[in-house]
């Protein structure tokens, strides 16, 4: 994971983000999800890596 860009502090906001990735990743592990779903949490968690600049 990156480390925080606000010179060592770890804020709410980070945590925030990092839960809801893990909750998506979690989310995209189920084996009842449609390939559309699948596809829409992929795009999701692209979106959410790219503003926690993890690309």
């Amino acid at each position: 994971m990156e480390k925080p860009k606000t010179g060592g502090k770890y804020t709410c906001y980070e945590y925030r983000e990092e839960m809801i990735l893990l909750g998506l990743q979690k989310k995209l592990s189920s084996p009842e999800l449609t390939p559309e779903e699948k596809k829409d949490l992929l795009m999701e968690i692209a979106k959410v890596e790219k503003q926690m600049g993890i690309d």
